[in-house]
């Protein structure tokens, strides 16, 4: 006899659901048609091997509201599977199989691995889960009910109390920003190791991946605070990597960092956001970008490397002569140039708005020294506290979620048809800023880091590591 068919779930855009068999009774879910794959927040994923099957171990923290939570799952391993997310950038998740708990129905689902500690949902469900089996409803939510009662109480008692071992990547250890965090650091009960960048080398092995530095293996930090210069960038980046492929907790993250330090490919994703940005050129060669002067107005001109930072890099032409002279000359250079059109705010001056997680924790307005049009603080700038509006704030909090940025620096410029946002930069100074607030914002940086945070995972029962 024919089994009879289950009537389909209704559900709202978000909704309550269960995962028991991996230790997740209770998680609010996204409800994305949008979407086609599920994804779970989750970190330092592991491959384990549990009666002759590959799986993944890996950590959750369930309740947005709460990430001082962690529950550590098993679940089995389908395969990797290249997944672009809604910023465009490209990510190789773990794919597991997890069975689905609804309004009293249960079904296997693909889930992709991923962080979405800056989202507001720890889960998004897509449609491919929900095919043939739910409804929904956009306009309800929480149809199924809210679940009661104290899932999670067990695991809140082992994550209460936590000492970080923390890295630093910098080269530079005495700058007043790296200083700060140390002291932070330890004033916090934590530990603290400054690694020197330079003198890491990456050691890329299936079996054991390891970080060197000076002939010595490092660590698994619990988590890892990036601080890499322009000139040492793309070794930086695959030092950063190797620790979040480690399972390290970093606080930007290798892609973010890219995204954030190339100019062109930043405006490119704020862009596409819907950010306003400046109007941006860009040539392969000084022949092409000589033609494109003309599409950036009259002039003046500023022109940048697609890597500056910290107002280095930036030129000023007054004209269209002077910008195709320096096209000419730094395509000899084989240094591509960006072209814009330069902004005047009258007084040359911008803002710098730190961001952390989703949250804007201090606003500067940085004013140029008298000669220069360039406000930076590096370069002779003046900073003073500013109170900044609800657009400004909003600007700066999207942008640097749109880089994937935990902690960011956005700048913006106050023009006559609204703000701009200039640059982001993932390595912020803090000397700065902290002069010109009297915040400190130092330790509101850790205090983030050890809320996400997570010690190393606890030993496996019953699994051994996959070789």
């Amino acid at each position: 006899m024919a089994e009879t068919a289950k009537p389909k779930i209704s559900v709202g855009w978000e909704e309550w659901i269960g995962m028991p068999d991996i230790g997740l009774p209770a998680i609010l879910a996204k409800v994305d048609t949008g979407a086609r794959t599920s994804a779970l927040h989750s970190f330092a994923f592991e491959e384990i091997e549990i009666d002759g099957v590959t799986h993944i171990h890996f950590g959750v923290q369930p309740l947005a509201d709460d990430p001082k939570l962690h529950v550590w799952c098993n679940a089995p391993l389908i395969d990797y599977r290249e997944v672009i997310s809604s910023n465009g950038m490209a990510e190789m998740r773990p794919f597991v199989q997890v069975d689905l708990h609804l309004a009293g129905q249960s079904w296997p689902i693909e889930l992709s691995l991923t962080n979405r500690e800056t989202m507001n949902y720890r889960m998004l469900l897509g449609r491919t889960a929900m095919e043939g089996r739910i409804v929904v409803d956009p306009f309800g939510a929480c149809i199924n009910g809210v679940p009661e009662g104290d899932f999670y109480g067990h695991h809140l008692e082992e994550s209460a109390s936590k000492t970080l071992n923390i890295g630093i990547l910098t080269c530079a250890p005495n700058a007043y920003s790296t200083q700060r965090l140390v002291e932070a650091i330890e004033k916090k009960g934590h530990q603290v190791d400054l690694v020197d960048i330079a003198r890491c080398t990456v050691h890329v092995d299936a079996l054991s991946p390891t970080i060197y530095q000076r002939d010595e293996p490092l660590p698994r930090y619990d988590a890892v605070i990036p601080r890499i210069g322009a000139p040492i960038t793309q070794h930086g980046l695959a030092v950063v990597r190797q620790f979040e492929l480690l399972g390290s907790y970093v606080l930007n993250g290798a892609s973010s960092i890219a995204a954030a330090r190339d100019k062109l490919w930043s405006y490119q994703y704020m862009a596409k956001a819907g950010i306003e940005v400046p109007l941006t050129l860009s040539a392969f060669n000084g022949r092409d970008g000589r033609a494109m002067v003309s599409k950036a107005g009259e002039g003046p001109y500023v022109l940048k490397s697609r890597k500056s930072e910290g107002g280095r890099g930036v030129l000023l032409a007054p004209d269209r002569t002077m910008a195709k002279s320096l096209l000419d000359a730094f395509d000899d250079l084989d240094e591509k140039l960006l072209i814009q059109p330069f902004l005047d705010t009258q007084d040359q001056s911008d803002l710098r708005i730190m961001v952390l997680g989703k949250k804007v924790i201090a606003a500067v307005r940085r004013t140029a020294k008298k000669g220069d049009f360039r406000a930076n603080y590096h370069q002779g700038g003046s900073a003073k506290k500013v109170k900044i509006t609800k657009l400004e704030r909003q600007m700066a909090a999207r942008a640097a979620k749109t880089l994937g940025l935990r902690f960011a620096a956005v700048d913006l410029m106050r023009t006559e048809s609204g703000p701009v946002v200039m640059e982001v930069n993932a390595s912020p100074g803090l000397e700065g800023i902290e002069s010109a607030t009297g915040l400190d914002l130092a330790s509101r940086v850790i205090d983030y880091v050890v809320e996400y945070a997570r010690p190393s995972p606890p030993v496996h029962v019953g699994a051994t590591q996959t070789e």
